[in-house]
């Protein structure tokens, strides 16, 4: 039980840190005059992936790559039927209305090319250079498209980054960032030793427990974030909130961790789990391309997936 407790307030730890680092970094970037465009492209995206950052490249450094490499795809799949799903049970998701068609086909590219490495057997400093060249190319991208509609006076239609406080004093400013960068090693260290130990109590792999307790927990942002975009009817805030969390997560989270330490994939991930995460991507067709909508039904279907694979993972 006490494993649990450690592993619960680890993730706690994680969330609030990750929070606040986000809040600190966003308000420091715009009060140093950075614009709040590059500010939402970039340290937003990368900020509210640090949980998942931080718990990756410990596991690489710590010589559990299982949980590093369960993390990301497991975290994948929770997205889409599960943070996707649970909404969808409460109201429809009218995403049939969202143009979010590129950004997905992106996902898409960045999932076969993930794939594609992880069939190298090991995901390497040059496979991490490949994945974050791949990341690069799509924020610039992002930027030109932001750039388009500030040129086009759209500008009044983006939305203020996560967190931003024109008004914050810089001694708060400093508290968020110094919370954020003690909290999210501190964090990351006690969930990852504790999901280490419930493995190894629960005679399972280090790869199973980052595709279920982990990747759920590091998930719980996403959802959080889905379930208040689909209750004020912001539909491609929910998708766009699942596209870019997953295409974040196989680019920079596991580009970033194998340029700190090599990460060797694990065969049963090779069998069956990448496969899965691919099938839950393209379930998104659908929605992205043929104007269908995430009702009530296709929650229960979504969510369903996600209770049989954990029972197949678990079993």
């Amino acid at each position: 039980m006490i494993e649990w407790l450690y592993a619960a307030l680890g993730l706690v730890i994680l969330l609030l840190a990750g929070d606040a680092l986000v809040k600190g970094a966003v308000n420091l970037s715009l009060r140093i005059g950075i614009p709040a465009l590059i500010v939402s492209l970039t340290i937003v995206a990368f900020g509210t992936s640090a949980p998942e950052l931080l718990i990756s490249i410990t596991a690489a450094l710590d010589g559990v790559p299982g949980i590093a490499l369960g993390n990301v795809i497991g975290s994948n799949t929770a997205n889409i039927l599960l943070v996707l799903g649970i909404p969808a049970l409460i109201a429809t998701m009218h995403t049939g209305d969202c143009e979010s068609a590129k950004s997905y086909l992106q996902m898409i590219v960045g999932t076969f090319l993930f794939i594609a490495l992880c069939f190298t057997g090991e995901f390497t400093f040059v496979s991490g250079l490949i994945l974050l060249a791949a990341l690069s190319v799509t924020l610039i991208w992002a930027f030109r498209q932001a750039r388009k509609h500030i040129d086009a006076g759209e500008e009044d239609d983006l939305e203020e980054p996560e967190g931003a406080d024109p008004d914050m004093p810089w001694w708060k400013i400093a508290v968020y960032l110094v919370l954020g960068l003690i909290g999210l090693p501190l964090g990351a260290d006690l969930l990852l030793d504790s999901a280490v130990t419930i493995a190894r109590m629960f005679g399972i792999t280090e790869t199973v427990i980052g595709l279920t307790l982990v990747a759920i927990g590091t998930s719980l942002p996403e959802l959080a974030t889905t379930v208040m975009a689909v209750i004020r009817r912001q539909a491609d805030v929910a998708l766009g909130n699942v596209i870019g969390s997953n295409m974040f997560n196989l680019l920079a989270i596991i580009g970033v961790a194998s340029l700190v330490s090599p990460i060797p994939v694990d065969s049963a991930l090779l069998r069956f789990d990448i496969w899965v995460m691919l099938g839950a991507s393209l379930l998104l067709i659908p929605f992205v391309f043929f104007g269908r909508h995430i009702t009530r039904i296709w929650g229960i279907i979504l969510t369903a997936l996600y209770g049989a694979y954990l029972l197949v993972v678990l079993s």
